[in-house]
């Protein structure tokens, strides 16, 4: 039986509803992901653990409800030495952290976070950016089923604060100090002792006597710490870790769920932290180290010259060490060395010459 004829009124009515319908359904389908982000650093801790909350928030707002992370600080779901294999395996599908801490999984994970006698912050960024440390942290992360991003830089450190003077090399002997990364291999060399503890541990520890010596950051956040307190003696320049570099770390299968979108989002909102995080960390640590010389009494003092010759020519032993541990290892050197070559001409004629006169 044939359908009774619409009149015009009916078929108004029925194209203004398909019209409407065709209007309001989204251009893609909408799934809603739930995420895990676990930290090495305390809840809030100035700098690098608002830093990985301001990555948090960015992606949560600029994402409208689609992707939806919550951040655990250090020991609220895993602790701080474990979030490398909670993100691996997929217990949570992202990680803050510094890569160094796993020089135990691969000792040239150490360059994607800072290495000793390495790159000023600025090198670092641009290595991994435009020198192709980018390339080659994808294919040293993919064997862990990982995704790495740089996502913050606390720019260059001091060597740490000490419970005594050092006056010579000598002074380094037998001393226990809170120092990560390559840069720990170093100070053994020279005859310390090192350890390795999360930033909640490192006070506590110089309280106890339990070290003698902690090397975490800058001015900024060794003032929260309150270092000062019991050791007051702090050395620089941080040849040690001159370009400290925070990373965001993502579960390669959970990074490949999501739409393209949201993965532009993530890596948008990584940058934006190394460029921000960078620029905090400038500012705070001029003004905390005027604090820590005019309201605590902190001495800070250059290296002895000795200690600082030594420290430079066993740093570049160890790293070139790393060149011997695989194939993949010996490209990320060779790649690295070209770039801090390139690096060291262009810096002589510019910013070493303008800060050397700067500070005359």
């Amino acid at each position: 039986m044939p359908n009774p004829p619409l009149d015009r009124r009916s078929f108004l009515a029925g194209g203004a509803t398909a019209a409407a319908t065709t209007i309001a359904a989204p251009a893609y389908a909408r799934n809603e992901h739930r995420w895990k982000m676990v930290t090495c650093w305390q809840k809030n801790f100035p700098g690098i653990g608002t830093g990985a909350q301001r990555i948090v928030d960015r992606i949560n707002e600029l994402s409208d409800g689609e992707l939806t992370i919550k951040l655990f600080a250090a020991g609220e779901f895993v602790p701080a030495f474990e979030v490398f294999d909670a993100v691996r395996e997929g217990k949570a599908e992202m990680g803050h952290d510094s890569p160094y801490y796993w020089i135990s999984k691969n000792r040239s994970i150490a360059f994607f976070g800072s290495v000793p006698g390495g790159l000023a912050p600025i090198e670092q960024i641009a290595w991994i950016r435009y020198g192709g440390g980018q390339e080659l942290w994808d294919e040293l992360y993919a064997g862990y089923g990982l995704k790495g991003f740089i996502a913050g830089n606390a720019g260059m450190q001091m060597i740490g604060w000490f419970r005594k003077r050092l006056e010579s090399l000598a002074d380094l002997q037998g001393l226990r100090v809170r120092m990560a990364g390559l840069q720990s291999e170093v100070l053994a060399r020279l005859g310390a002792t090192t350890i390795n503890l999360p930033g909640g541990e490192v006070m506590p520890s110089l309280q106890s006597g339990v070290i003698d010596a902690a090397e975490w950051g800058g001015p900024w956040m060794d003032l929260a710490h309150g270092f000062y307190k019991v050791a007051p003696y702090c050395y620089g320049p941080g040849v040690h870790e001159p370009g400290t570099t925070l990373s965001l770390m993502v579960n390669q299968e959970a990074f490949d769920d999501l739409p393209k979108r949201l993965q532009k989002l993530i890596q948008v909102a990584a940058e934006a932290e190394t460029t921000q995080m960078l620029a905090e960390f400038t500012s705070n640590n001029a003004l905390a180290l005027e604090r820590l010389v005019q309201e605590y009494g902190a001495k800070i003092e250059q290296l002895p010259a000795d200690i600082l010759k030594r420290w430079f020519e066993v740093s570049d032993e160890v790293v070139a060490e790393t060149a011997e541990d695989g194939e993949i290892n010996q490209r990320i050197y060779d790649n690295w060395m070209d770039f801090r070559r390139r690096s060291i001409g262009i810096a002589g004629l510019a910013e070493l010459g303008f800060m050397n006169w700067r500070a005359s």
